[in-house]
């Protein structure tokens, strides 16, 4: 199988990353893998997807670490690869990481859309991607599993949305990730609200969300693929987020740290109302933050944490999504290639 992997910044992917153990998990299982930035496509006079890519010979690496740094070394192996030769495309970058740059924010969507043309098994499908591209899209989803909030640019808005909630509200931005940006409003900070949501305007719209007191012990991260729950060995692949000392942000990159976490009923009925949607939408790998009854976030583009779920429950659940993506180059074959891409994500 070769299988290529679109992240933000080829040699600037912070560790660690799920996206590098999936591209070490199959590089130990004999796949041929290239990693490449959403700033090295070139499409060419012949009409096809060309990209600058690197990877790594297929020797033992002890994590994903050394595998990186073999990535990133001049002794890689570095060519202008044909993207539309490849049997899997995973783009992997976060748009909200590029905010400021917005030839980049649509960059793997574009031309991921065009690989697709001849064959090339586009993961997460490019127009659902680009349907997602913001926060906004969380509100596709029926309300029952959704925490009530306002989208504004206005601080009027954003002022009555606090008072109705007795002062105790989340605010973050509508194109952000990682934690950035994400405050908690509790009547103590009536006198900061303004420069709060100032900060948040800067780069577009905010959310204002209603706060739900069971986050203050985190969330839960749960994964998704081929719209089902994540499985292997009859485990599921999810772990709790929690804040750090002082933060109620769960995020990993924002100082939280990760704990084992067992899979509820509730838990797997959201999984269930969102199923639908996500099949139209054509999202193969996907990360739901859940937090009570209630889901606080969908991730689509580039869902981390699958190496804290892999030591939490003593699964390699990498080596399963690998597993899931050799299925769909052998129906590809079988096939003919004569399927369309959105339903290939999630068979």
């Amino acid at each position: 199988m070769r299988l290529g992997f679109v992240i933000n910044e080829l040699l600037n992917e912070a560790l660690p990353s799920s996206t590098i153990q999936l591209a070490l998990t199959a590089t130990r299982m004999g796949h041929e893998v290239w990693l490449m930035g959403v700033g090295d496509f070139v499409y060419n006079r012949d009409e096809l997807v060309h990209a600058y890519a690197r990877s790594a010979d297929g020797r033992k690496y002890a994590d994903q670490k050394e595998y990186y740094a073999a990535i990133c070394s001049q002794n890689a192996r570095e060519e202008r690869i044909t993207v539309d030769d490849l049997d899997i495309l995973m783009l992997r970058n976060d748009p909200a990481q590029d905010i400021h740059s917005s030839w980049a924010q649509h960059a793997a969507i574009v031309f991921g859309r065009t690989a697709m043309r001849h064959g090339v098994v586009v993961l997460n499908d490019p127009d659902g991607l680009s349907r997602a591209i913001n926060k906004m899209y969380f509100q596709h989803f029926p309300s029952e599993v959704r925490v009530e909030k306002v989208i504004t640019r206005t601080f009027s808005e954003i002022e009555r949305f606090y008072e109705k909630h007795e002062r105790c509200i989340i605010l973050k931005p509508l194109m952000g990730s990682a934690g950035h940006n994400v405050f908690f409003v509790q009547p103590t900070d009536a006198a900061n609200l303004h420069q709060m949501a100032a900060a948040i305007f800067r780069d577009g719209y905010a959310i204002a969300e209603a706060f739900i007191p069971e986050a203050v012990h985190g969330d839960v991260r749960f994964f998704l693929m081929n719209a089902e729950p994540l499985q292997s060995k009859g485990k599921y692949c999810a772990f709790r987020r929690v804040p750090g000392q002082g933060d109620i942000r769960s995020n990993i990159h924002a100082g939280g740290h990760a704990e084992a976490v067992e899979v509820t009923d509730g838990m797997l009925r959201i999984a269930e109302i969102v199923r639908p949607k996500l099949v139209q939408d054509g999202m193969f790998l996907v990360g739901l933050d859940i937090v009570g009854d209630k889901l606080l976030e969908i991730n689509v583009f580039s869902p981390g944490g699958l190496h804290h779920s892999h030591l939490f429950k003593d699964v390699d659940f990498c080596e399963t999504v690998i597993e899931a993506l050799e299925k769909k180059v052998l129906y590809m074959r079988y096939y003919r290639r004569n399927f369309d891409n959105i339903e290939m994500n999630t068979l």
